[in-house]
């Protein structure tokens, strides 16, 4: 018997949903939908932000939390010990995203905007804030170790918890001041971030990690993978598209005023993302792991958790700052380009030998009987 060849992207690519194949498509549209709504509908966004959550708008809360909860149920936490005891993973996982990806932003932010000190602190804000939301959607769709995923959030989380206000206070003030540039202070607590952390990262995974042990108890892990995985799984798109109209709408008005200073902040966000998820893809590669481990790496050390850079920025500096205007252009880059990088991952498999097929989750979901990846 001959092995099966590794697929390249084209047949990947054909096993697509009709949903996943034009995600890039509903999620320009959900942007722009919410874009109109700001700008169209007076007084939509000082509604929508009027009940907040950890200085997060209620609405986007729950639709992260609907669009991470699929994605956490479908995890096999019994597979968690292999990737806690993968060394090639959580090393190079730790330093991109704590000593590597701040210091690229801070770098890049400097050189784009030295003359736009509000917007500059924005970005330093965003490059510090690590992501725990939207990336287990982007590593899901692209063909990531999940169990990986599922690690690296959780410990990005702790981090996060313990070196947030330690290095805001290092890149906004330390560092400005050895290379005598202009210092900025931002206060924020622990506790501030460790809410955030608890809503958008704990009551999904806790709610994951309860579905799937009650349900393959209750009916087995058949039953778990072909039935209740399918019906479920869709959630994670409706809830990333709900979550991306709200967000926008929420800011329109200051986004579509200001195109040329959206333009500025945009430019450091796009070099940002391509060096650090094609330098970590390039990196796992180098270390050894396997395409869906080094494709969780690139897209957990590229992800940033916007909801805590927004709601640092609007507690520290106001609503209408600079800095808030800069936390809101993070996802309005971050979104389409992750997105894209999905198919650029999924591509990407024919230069990691051995890699197995990969079914895209939506595919996966509309056909019953058969495991979800």
């Amino acid at each position: 018997m001959t092995a099966e060849p590794t697929p390249t992207a084209a047949p990947v690519a054909a096993r697509l949903s009709f949903l996943d194949r034009l995600l890039a498509v509903w999620i320009l549209l959900a942007m722009g939908l919410g874009l109109g709504l700001g700008r169209l509908v007076p007084g939509l966004g000082d509604a929508l932000a009027k009940v907040s959550v950890t200085g997060v708008s209620l609405p986007i809360a729950l639709g992260l939390l609907v669009m991470m909860y699929p994605v956490l149920a479908k995890v096999r936490y019994d597979r968690l010990d292999s990737v806690t005891r993968d060394r090639r993973l959580l090393v190079p996982s730790l330093a991109v995203n704590w000593l590597l990806g701040p210091a690229v932003m801070f770098a890049l932010a400097w050189i784009f905007l030295p003359d736009l000190p509000e917007y500059r602190t924005g970005l330093i804000i965003v490059g510090l804030a690590r992501c725990i939301a939207m990336v287990v959607l982007w590593n899901d769709l692209a063909g990531g170790d999940r169990e990986a995923a599922a690690v690296l959030v959780a410990l990005n989380s702790a981090f996060q918890v313990l070196a947030f206000s330690a290095l805001g206070w290092f890149y906004l003030r330390v560092l400005p001041g050895w290379l005598g540039l202009e210092q900025t202070t931002l206060d924020i607590s622990v506790w501030e971030i460790a809410r955030s952390v608890l809503l958008f990262l704990g009551i999904p995974l806790v709610a994951g990690f309860a579905t799937r042990r009650i349900g393959e108890k209750a009916k087995g892990r058949a039953w778990y993978e072909t039935e209740l995985i399918p019906r479920i799984g869709p959630f994670a798109l409706y809830g990333l598209l709900f979550t991306i109209v709200v967000l926008f709408a929420l800011q329109g008005d200051a986004i579509t005023s200001r195109p040329l200073d959206v333009a500025r902040i945009a430019l450091p966000l796009l070099v940002y993302f391509a060096l650090v998820w094609a330098g970590s893809m390039a990196l796992g590669k180098a270390a050894g792991l396997d395409h869906p481990r080094a494709t969780t790496l690139a897209f957990t050390a590229a992800g940033n958790n916007f909801e805590l850079a927004i709601a640092v920025a609007i507690a520290t500096f106001g609503a209408t700052s600079g800095q808030a205007l800069a936390g809101v252009v993070g996802p309005l880059i971050e979104v389409p380009v992750l997105i894209g990088l999905v198919h650029v991952a999924l591509a990407a498999r024919r230069y990691f030998p051995g890699s197995e097929p990969v079914r895209a989750p939506a595919a996966a979901a509309e056909e019953k009987g058969s495991a979800h990846v």
